[in-house]
């Protein structure tokens, strides 16, 4: 098989190409930016394009596939002569369900928890020898790669994201990968720039569900009051599985799970991992794993990439990083950190960097969403607001839609804020999709550790 991918740089699609070089198809690549790690990973995997930049001549009529990234125009060079070969042009979801239409197909979904959640899953199903095809969205410990895709297995575990598919498939990507077992963890509104309400931002979450296969198993979060509505919809012939908040002891190292009148040491901690937890455990479930296994398997998660990473310790100091950006996500993880220490003030930054959260009429969302933490910081880049094209926001518009909150907006006063604190008895929580326009979180907790 010989596939081609337009736009090859990007996250996710540098990773099929590799899955997909790796199961012995012809891969050839091109974009008009690649930057680490995807250039290294391609690179060391033989498939980095010889040149940046579009070229029509690389498109040729024995290509089997055109897959084409959510980064490339409508108007792509190399798109207007795949299509005028009659090639057959798939979006990067449209491919991962023509890998997998013969298997048995798991896709976790929600606004929030899915990257965790499908995280765990593939952590004790390799702690039990399971082995199965995956795609996952953020970088694992263990892994080389995000994406396998095989011939040999049978069951797929697929991180079903809600963002659009490609320039010519404007369809949510979790829409196409039609479940046996589906798993919804939440629902808080995202992707204002997509989805211009909240109503028609659950309405895809609607339609996902109408997707499962027959008789196919919802795995989903009761305790989300819009989750619970949607899924217990009676038309739809499901095997509804609810879950919610396990009993659980917070302990110095982390949390003890009361399940099954048993108790589970684990390293990850607040009620929101929990709740993935648990999800997670229903998925493995269904795919033939035991509770008991699956917990006592979990004992040596630490957690996925970027997902509440501790940075730096001492016996007074504790830093954490986090790819929380969303108003759920921030109200979540500052809660969950503080329950953990709740006799040290939690000081939490906060970089505004998505579409949606520099957007004015999203802000009021964010309202109490750092109020677990002491003191909160919040910093928004104007030149990054210009660069998107978006509507100016101010210091006091961020302020009014967080509520209490310090804001800056340039990154010299995000670290001066920082040093300026004594950091005896303290925990810093660093939130954010991005990194502050150039803060080294390693070098910063380090610096903080010496001082």
């Amino acid at each position: 098989m010989k596939v081609h991918f337009i736009a090859i740089g990007g996250s996710a699609m540098h990773n099929l190409a590799i899955a997909l070089s790796r199961k012995g198809y012809a891969v050839t690549g091109s974009d008009d930016e690649i930057f680490e790690p995807s250039k290294s990973r391609l690179d060391q995997e033989g498939i980095l394009p010889d040149g940046i930049g579009w070229d029509p001549s690389r498109i040729t009529d024995d290509l089997d596939a055109v897959i084409l990234g959510m980064h490339a125009r409508a108007d792509n060079p190399e798109l207007a002569k795949a299509k005028e070969l009659g090639l057959e042009i798939f979006s990067y979801p449209e491919y991962i369900y023509e890998q997998s239409k013969d298997k048995k197909r798991v896709v976790i979904g929600g606004s929030h928890g899915k990257t965790t959640i499908t995280s765990m899953i593939l952590h004790a199903l390799n702690a039990l020898n399971v082995d199965v095809d995956y795609m996952v969205g953020a970088q694992l410990e263990g892994y080389d790669c995000m994406v396998k895709l095989t011939s040999a297995n049978d069951v797929i575990i697929l991180e079903g994201d809600e963002y659009l598919s490609s320039t010519l498939d404007l369809r949510p990507k979790f829409h196409l990968y039609q479940p046996h077992i589906a798993l919804i963890s939440g629902i808080a509104w995202d992707h204002i720039n997509v989805f211009p309400d909240y109503d028609d931002y659950v309405d895809q979450f609607e339609i996902f569900c109408d997707l499962i296969q027959e008789n196919g198993v919802l795995i989903y979060n009761e305790q989300d009051p819009t989750v619970k509505q949607i899924a217990e919809i009676k038309d739809r012939a499901l095997q509804l599985k609810p879950y919610g908040t396990p009993a659980y002891t917070v302990e110095s190292e982390g949390t003890v799970l009361h399940y099954n009148q048993m108790d589970f040491e684990l390293s990850i901690f607040g009620q929101h991992n929990l709740e993935n937890l648990i999800g997670a455990m229903h998925v493995c479930r269904e795919i033939g794993i035991k509770e008991n296994d699956f917990l006592t398997a979990m004992r040596t998660f630490t957690g996925a990439g970027k997902r509440l990473e501790k940075v730096v310790e001492n016996d007074a100091f504790v830093m954490y990083k986090d790819y929380a950006h969303s108003p759920s996500k921030l109200k979540a993880t500052t809660a969950a950190v503080k329950e953990q220490y709740p006799d040290r003030e939690l000081i939490a930054c906060m970089e505004l960097h998505t579409f949606s959260s520099l957007q004015k009429a999203f802000l009021p969302e964010y309202k109490d969403a750092m109020n677990a933490a002491d003191e909160a910081l919040v910093y928004f880049s104007p030149a990054v607001v210009e660069h998107k094209r978006l509507e100016p926001i101010t210091p006091a518009d961020v302020s009014a839609g967080f509520g209490g909150v310090h804001v800056v907006t340039s990154s010299e006063s995000v670290r001066s804020f920082i040093h300026d604190i004594d950091w005896k008895n303290k925990v810093l929580l660093m939130m954010s999709s991005g990194n502050f326009d150039g803060i080294d979180y390693d070098q910063l907790g380090a610096q903080l550790v010496s001082e």
